[in-house]
């Protein structure tokens, strides 16, 4: 047979649309919505906590970088060199325990370096007075620092050597003076906060152990963050279960729900057709029946006519004519009244109201699971308010006020014995400084002498005419810096008593203190039994645990450790236990996990529906030969085309020579018309219909049970899928939600043992006040103080050179002797004659 209609553009549309449905509805039945992950964890699921504490903290001290650093390293290594002795365990052990057993011999021993120095010092300290004094004998013999005797070449050179000389060592000598100006001065600006930082911070770590059960209190208080942010999250919880049970399963529902209404279409539009497939059957087999005589009567006339002997040119239409016959015969298409039969009365059921319903049961699950939860969500809120006392036993157990008691004492009887020698201390510091800086001013005063000798002694030289004459410029400057010798001589012992006296206090710090500081030696001599008195034991002093030590202890601080772990509290309270998230979340959590709650219970299709749908798929619609109907549409209501044959007849009218044979074929031509327009034409319109009608049903009819029965399966399948679905959906979200909130409890403790150990009650503040200590007394005191003594000795030592020199440069700048004039006297003669080879200076 031939082949079908040719689908429309419409009709594939639909089709690919029916493809589309019928995968996603696939997708939805095979892909259970159980697998589906947690919602991903926010930004605003991180709980923000306000620190109040602060106040009571230790600032943690550091070496600040300085420019001077080079200088404090050279003073470090030169001490290093002075003091290579470790720290005297057992000189400190015996003069600590039993005093009148140290031997002064065990002392110099240790002190070797800084007996050497001593002596240096002291040797210094007696060697240049004395040569200040004899200086000054054989300058009043007019022996030192007078003229020279006689001009040589060779002076030029060795004045500028000298000069050269003096003028280095000065330029030494003023680059000491101002590092030793510098760290003076630095020493004074550090020395006062640093003492003031002693008892300030001793007073700081009181409060820090007496506010510990306030402090802890405020962490306690703290659960209110979480608390108010799981009651906001049940605020919400039992619309969001609600809604993801709505959006998981609306695709799988939607497409079951849409199927369902295609199937009921295709009923209705179904028997629609095949109404119109009967009527318009019956309609043209009638017609046709009409349509033969008078066709029939109209062949034999133009046939008769066209055969007339007068027709002129008809003999090449006759043929055609002859063929005027009846084309189609719809009394041989198969009937449809059985299918009618079988439909009658469908559908007995509402689709549209019963889809609207199952709709409307759905869309109505969030709703309906507000409803179910408001009772466990009441039950939730009840629970954290017992949660919350629960949360109040880490600070009802804490225990450190009565453990703290021996720390505090010890603490406040540090600071108030500190005090007298604090205050010493910074008196003695006022003096140092005040001596320094005097001392300094000297040494820049002497400098000042040996800048306006040497410019004034230049100066004269430059102006003089003959190396004999006199000059009261270089006479001025000869002067000058006798006057500098004179005041080197005057006061270089005073110079070496306060560098040898601040470096006997600041070497000693550095290597005796700061150095088993920063290799906590001094820490490891504190543990070792025995070293201390007992009145001096810390560990019993700060009741620190039996099982530790002072080392210990600050390593365990400096890492985080809490006050209670390093506290003698016989293990009676143990943070991480009350820390632990099930202690209390467990009732919460159960509450959670015990709830049911019977949801997604929709009914798509009653009964009366699937028996319409049943009725429909056995009606026989699909065993209609559509086939024959599509066949006889194929042949035409009349074999031979009536237009195109009235149109001929009204050619041959043209051609004839006979009017009354023309008249005759113009008469026929108007009967085809009019048979056409009135007849033809509404048959014509009749196949078109049935042709649609024919078109749809032979596409719905081969399909038809397929559709129906996937259509019932799956409804049946949706509604059984919808209430275990939706109660895994269920499960799923309060999982999440339970584990989102176990995350805001693990954080609140989280923060409260860190809290607890870092900042409310943490021993840091003690390494933290150690290593303070040792950030003042060493970087910020010592090394300066060191770097003072270090310049200013070095300003001492270089006046030596510094007096020679100048006492050399003296003679160059008076005038010089004629021997040939006078050999006794220094006394010049006003009437010598000048030398043509005299150096002009």
């Amino acid at each position: 047979g031939a082949s079908g209609p040719v689908p429309t553009a419409g009709a594939m549309r639909t089709a690919g649309l029916l493809l589309a449905r019928a995968l996603l509805l696939g997708w939805a039945l095979l892909h259970p919505v159980g697998c589906q992950q947690c919602h991903p964890t926010g930004p605003g699921t991180v709980l923000r906590f306000t620190d109040r504490h602060a106040e009571i903290r230790v600032p943690a001290l550091h070496r600040v970088p300085s420019a001077l650093d080079p200088l404090y390293g050279l003073v470090r290594r030169c001490l290093d060199l002075i003091q290579q002795n470790p720290l005297p365990t057992e000189l400190l052990r015996a003069a600590l325990n039993d005093p009148g057993s140290v031997r002064t011999s065990q002392v110099v021993q240790y002190e070797l370096g800084y007996v050497v120095c001593a002596a240096v010092a002291l040797l210094f300290t007696v060697a240049v007075p004395v040569a200040g004094m004899c200086f000054c004998y054989c300058r009043s013999r007019r022996r030192c620092g007078g003229r020279l005797r006689a001009h040589r070449r060779s002076l030029g050179c060795r004045r500028h050597c000298l000069l050269a000389c003096l003028s280095l060592t000065s330029l030494v000598i003023l680059v000491s003076v101002t590092c030793a100006l510098v760290t003076s001065q630095r020493v004074k600006a550090q020395m006062e906060p640093g003492l003031a930082a002693v008892p300030t911070t001793l007073r700081t770590l009181r409060q820090h152990l007496a506010n510990v059960p306030q402090g802890v209190q405020m962490v306690v208080d703290k659960f209110e963050v979480p608390r108010k942010q799981i009651i906001s999250d049940l605020g919400g919880l039992s619309r969001s279960v609600g809604l993801s049970i709505h959006t998981q399963l609306k695709a799988m529902t939607y497409a079951a729900l849409a199927d369902l209404q295609d199937r009921a279409a295709d009923l209705q539009t179904s028997l629609h057709h095949l109404q119109i497939l009967d009527g318009t059957a019956r309609a043209l087999a009638a017609a046709r029946a009409e349509l033969g005589p008078a066709l029939r009567e109209r062949q034999r006339r133009v046939v008769a006519l066209l055969d007339d002997p007068r027709c002129t040119s008809c003999a090449s239409v006759l043929g055609r004519a002859q063929s005027l016959e009846l084309g189609a015969d719809y009394t041989k298409v198969p009937s449809v009244e059985n299918v009618l039969k079988a439909l009658a009365g469908l559908p007995r059921s509402d689709f549209a109201e019963m889809i609207r319903q199952g709709n409307g049961t759905f869309n109505s699950i969030p709703e309906l699971a507000v409803e179910k939860m408001a009772q466990v969500l009441q039950e939730l809120r009840e629970e954290l308010s017992r949660t919350a006392q629960r949360v109040q036993s880490i600070a009802d157990g804490f225990p450190l006020p009565d453990y703290t008691r021996p720390a505090s004492e010890a603490l406040a009887e540090a600071e108030e014995r500190s005090r007298p020698y604090l205050r010493e201390a910074q008196r003695f510091e006022r003096y140092r400084w005040i001596a320094g800086t005097v001392l300094c001013s000297i040494i820049l005063l002497i400098l000042a002498c040996n800048v306006t000798g040497m410019a004034l002694g230049a100066y004269g030289l430059s102006k003089r005419e003959d190396p004999s004459d006199y000059e009261c410029r270089g006479e001025a400057g000869a002067k000058f810096l006798l006057v500098g010798v004179g005041l080197a001589f005057l006061f270089s012992w005073l110079l070496i008593l306060l560098v040898f006296a601040t470096f006997l206090v600041g070497g000693n710090i550095q290597t005796l203190v700061c150095r088993n500081w920063v290799n906590q030696e001094i820490y490891k001599f504190i543990d070792t039994p025995g070293n201390l008195p007992p009145s001096m034991n810390l560990t019993q002093q700060l009741n620190l645990r039996r099982d530790s030590n002072l080392s210990a202890t600050y390593r365990e601080c400096k890492s985080g450790a809490g006050l209670w772990e390093v506290l003698q509290l016989d293990r009676s309270y143990d943070l991480d236990e009350h820390l632990k998230t099930p202690k209390y979340t467990a009732d919460f959590q159960k509450r959670l996990g015990d709830f049911t709650a019977h949801l997604g219970q929709v009914r798509l299709l009653r009964s009366e529906g699937r028996q319409d749908l049943e009725t429909f798929a056995r009606s026989g619609l699909d065993e209609v030969d559509y086939g024959r109907f599509q066949e006889e549409m194929k042949n035409p209501v009349v074999q031979t085309s009536l237009p195109g044959l009235a149109r001929n007849l009204e050619g041959l009218q043209k051609m004839q020579r006979n009017s009354t044979v023309a008249g005759r074929l113009g008469t026929e031509a108007r009967a085809l018309w009019q048979m056409q327009n009135s007849t033809v034409q509404s048959q014509e319109a009749l196949v078109a219909k049935l042709g649609e009608s024919v078109q749809f049903l032979s596409r719905l009819a081969p399909h038809l049970k397929e559709r129906v029965k996937r259509t019932l399966a799956t409804t049946a399948s949706v509604e059984a899928r919808l209430p275990v679905q939706a109660q895994q959906i269920l499960r799923q979200e309060i999982g999440c939600f339970t584990r989102k909130e176990l995350r805001y409890f693990t954080q609140y403790l989280n923060w409260v043992g860190q809290t607890l150990r870092e900042d409310v009650a943490s021993c840091q503040p003690l390494a933290t006040a150690l290593d303070n200590g040792r950030v003042i007394l060493c970087d910020r005191i010592a090394d300066p103080w060191n770097a003072f003594w270090f310049s200013l000795g070095c300003c001492t030592f270089f006046l030596i050179p510094n007096i020679i020199f100048a006492i050399r440069l003296t003679k160059h700048f008076r005038p010089i002797r004629n021997r040939l004039i006078s050999t006794g006297s220094e006394e010049t003669c006003p009437f010598h004659i000048p030398r043509v080879t005299a150096l002009k200076l």
